[in-house]
């Protein structure tokens, strides 16, 4: 049983390690605005057109920052917990009857 619950630790450190090298992005203003994150939940990079900065100022900027930062980060926890469920899903299928007392047939 101990093993299981060691190798189940090894997979989940794996997965993070995993999540940190998959890449998202998502952007508003036609692209003028672009965050890129990791399925780890990383803010690698924001890059902001000086023309939409100069039309609409910084309050409208923070807006769409807030906006499109909150979007990339949905993604990385949409990603982030299909990994999961799948590494579980792998896990329970090897552990027989014990995957009945978590909800799975």
């Amino acid at each position: 049983m101990f093993d299981k619950i060691f190798e189940a630790q090894q997979k989940a450190e794996e997965v993070k390690k995993r999540l940190e090298t998959i890449t998202l992005s998502e952007q508003a203003e036609g692209g003028a605005i672009k965050v890129t994150a990791t399925a780890g939940k990383t803010v690698k990079s924001i890059s902001i057109d000086e023309n939409f900065l100069k039309e609409n100022g910084v309050e409208a900027l923070e807006d769409v920052l807030v906006v499109v930062i909150n979007k990339v980060l949905a993604q990385a926890e949409n990603v982030s917990q299909a990994e999961m469920s799948a590494m579980t899903n792998q896990m329970l299928g090897g552990m027989g009857g014990l995957a009945n007392l978590f909800g799975k047939k």
